[in-house]
């Protein structure tokens, strides 16, 4: 199983991109900012740290932060994986109970450099942001700019398909691979961070293979009967077994979103040939699906569609484009870029 296998040829909402252009030609080209929708108390035993890096891989950064401040790498955390190969701007905080700041940038690093330091009463926990801020530019577009363009509007207007981007899946898909070793006993695995990776990988492919049957047949932003609908901007859920022209109203405005399988134990909310596609999809990879009941995880939801927020195109000069755009917690990038760009 490869990367190819698990993001290339997922199918398309907005059919195959019409311009081919290269993406990260520089690491200035992917630019990306953490949003928090807190303020920062100024005061106590945690130590929030506002950290532009370049290059460089988030937990790399996180125990050398930890070096610096003579504390153990667990008393580093972070909200979430930022990509490597990018510029990218994001918290981290460090636990630092009855003790001074160190001087942080001491030392400078080529690789990041700590921006700015406030004090705050808790601990930095995973997907505790508002959202992340994107600045995209293509080089070498091959295609009409107008084209680009009109894609943008429509992508703006409806959405994308909520894939789990090939970053959750590991280099070559190598944490799916791994996941399976774990699951079929093959290796075990003690380190709790990368226990965590390969049940996340796992589950993000099930969820993968839920959607493209859904963008397949045209479903994956309409609601069916037996659908479970997840309010904008929460994880709150229900199921609405029939679908009037109030909820279609609610999902066309995007305050309601129908929702995909995060797997784990317990029954699927959903009902009618919502549970049927779900089920039949998950009985395809019985390994995942019965390694993630045994691991212990619990059924829960993700939006099946993506809608880019603030969105902004540019064309500064002949051949290039720049994109803008704001997505929640939790949602790629990448599974943007794919339904407007053929990489080259």
């Amino acid at each position: 199983m490869t990367s190819v296998t698990l993001i290339d040829s997922l199918p398309f909402a907005h059919g195959q991109p019409a311009v081919k252009g290269r993406i990260r030609t520089l690491l200035e080209d992917f630019q990306v900012r953490e949003e928090l929708d807190f303020p920062l108390d100024g005061v106590g035993e945690h130590v929030w740290l506002w950290v532009r890096k370049r290059g460089a891989n988030t937990d790399w950064v996180a125990k050398q932060l930890a070096a610096q401040a003579k504390v153990s790498p667990g008393a580093v955390s972070y909200a979430g994986l930022k990509d490597r190969h990018a510029v990218t701007e994001q918290w981290f905080s460090v636990h630092l109970p009855g003790q001074a700041d160190p001087d942080w940038n001491i030392e400078p690093q080529p690789d990041f450099t700590v921006l700015r330091a406030v004090r705050h009463s808790r601990k930095l926990r995973r997907g505790a942001l508002s959202g992340n801020t994107f600045h995209i530019t293509i080089r070498d577009l091959d295609g009409d700019p107008a084209e680009l363009a009109n894609r943008w509007q429509r992508i703006i207007a409806i959405g994308v398909p909520n894939y789990f981007g090939e970053q959750r899946f590991g280099r070559g898909a190598g944490n799916l691979e791994r996941a399976k070793a774990m699951f079929n006993g093959q290796a075990k695995v003690r380190d709790r961070h990368q226990r965590s990776l390969y049940l996340s990988a796992a589950r993000s492919a099930l969820f993968n293979a839920v959607l493209a049957k859904r963008v397949s047949a045209e479903t994956w932003n309409q609601a069916l009967p037996g659908e479970v609908l997840m309010l904008a901007g929460s994880h709150s859920i229900f199921v609405a077994h029939e679908v009037d022209e109030t909820l279609r109203q609610r999902i066309a405005e995007f305050d309601l979103h129908p929702t995909g399988p995060l797997w784990g134990a317990g029954e699927l909310p959903g009902s009618g040939a919502i549970r049927e596609l779900e089920e039949t999809v998950a009985a395809t990879l019985p390994l995942f699906r019965d390694g993630l009941v045994a691991a212990g995880l619990k059924q829960e939801r993700r939006a099946l569609r993506l809608i880019p927020q603030n969105a902004v195109l540019a064309f500064p000069e002949s051949g290039r484009a720049v994109f803008a755009f704001q997505l929640p917690a939790g949602a790629y990038a990448t599974t943007v870029m794919r339904e407007l760009i053929e990489v080259g």
